[in-house]
């Protein structure tokens, strides 16, 4: 379905852009991706990366916040993959404005100047755990964004325009997350690893499980629709003896805006959420949703929890070696 689109991807220099990039030019052939962020430098990193394909990767320096130069990248555009935002949950919390204007203005932004694209066919925005009850500033404004996306559906008329979202937590390896912080520590020759909480849980998920759940939404949303992979879960103490074993594991106190679990589907969102086979859909609940087609999944229980820490697949200390050690090679 990508074969000759224009894809436009914000903050594209990033982890996810990256590996976007890698898997759609390794299955598909589209005529153009845009990557639209602030950072010139990485931009030019990219470039190099790339320059095989120049002739299909342009490179757009402009900010979500600017409305204007958004809607000039949005030229004859397809697909808007929106990844661009302020996602470090202390520098949130401490530039409280700056978070907002990024994640939610910039929201703000992408919707309206999609709406008045002639082009534009299809939104996928990535969320993330945090956004599900929220307890600092970065999920909460991710909570805003996700709404935002979901009711830009009941603007769209009858267009061939729908917008959905795609939510996982952190992608293993990314930057920011517990991997490089570990891995960091050993390079230092470190023997201890700091765990926040014995008791903590995590989803692991990979950046092409990610990509994955992005073209699947692509493809196949309607609109309004949040994505969710089914996903394993590990605990946190596992991955350290995975990476250091034997290693000394001190319990340092859970951090500020921290939670034990990660929660993609809450119990209220259970009265919307349908089963697949590798994925939950959570549908929206507006009145404008029930003229959208059949819904094929199996409906969840009500007071079903999707969360890390009451997972049906878990991995052991050695099913994380061996996931580290694909991610090396």
């Amino acid at each position: 379905m990508l074969n000759g689109k224009n894809i436009l991807i914000t903050g594209g220099t990033g982890s996810f852009g990256n590996h976007f990039v890698d898997y759609v030019l390794e299955h598909y052939n589209p005529n153009k991706i845009i990557i639209y962020s602030r950072d010139e430098y990485k931009q030019f990193i990219m470039a190099n990366k790339y320059k095989e394909h120049k002739d299909v990767l342009r490179f757009f320096i402009g900010d979500v916040r600017d409305k204007a130069r958004f809607t000039r990248a949005l030229n004859d555009v397809d697909y808007v993959i929106h990844a661009a935002a302020m996602k470090q949950v202390p520098a949130c919390e401490y530039n409280p404005i700056e978070a907002v204007k990024t994640n939610i203005n910039g929201a703000m932004n992408i919707v309206d100047a999609v709406l008045d694209s002639p082009s534009v066919k299809r939104v996928v925005a990535l969320s993330t755990d945090k956004a599900v009850n929220p307890i600092n500033l970065y999920g909460g404004t991710k909570l805003v964004s996700d709404k935002l996306f979901i009711a830009a559906n009941a603007y769209v008329g009858n267009r061939d325009l729908n917008f959905s979202v795609v939510r996982y937590g952190n992608v293993a390896g990314s930057r920011g997350s517990v991997i490089p912080f570990f891995q960091n520590l050993i390079d230092k020759g470190e023997r201890a690893l700091p765990i926040t909480d014995y008791r903590m849980t995590r989803f692991w998920i990979d950046l092409e499980q990610g990509v994955e759940l992005v073209i699947k939404a692509l493809s196949e949303a309607r609109g309004g629709e949040t994505f969710i992979s089914k996903i394993p879960s590990f605990k946190i103490t596992d991955l350290a003896q995975a990476m250091l074993p034997g290693c000394e594991m001190p319990e340092i106190g859970i951090r500020e805006g921290e939670k034990l679990h990660e929660v993609m589907v809450t119990r209220e969102d259970s009265m919307t959420t349908y089963e697949y086979d590798k994925h939950y859909i959570i549908y929206p609940h507006f009145d404008w949703w029930k003229d959208r087609g059949n819904v094929t999944g199996t409906k969840v229980e009500q007071g079903f929890e999707y969360s890390s820490g009451k997972n049906n697949e878990w991995l052991d200390v050695e099913a994380l070696k061996e996931r580290l050690k694909k991610m090396k090679g």
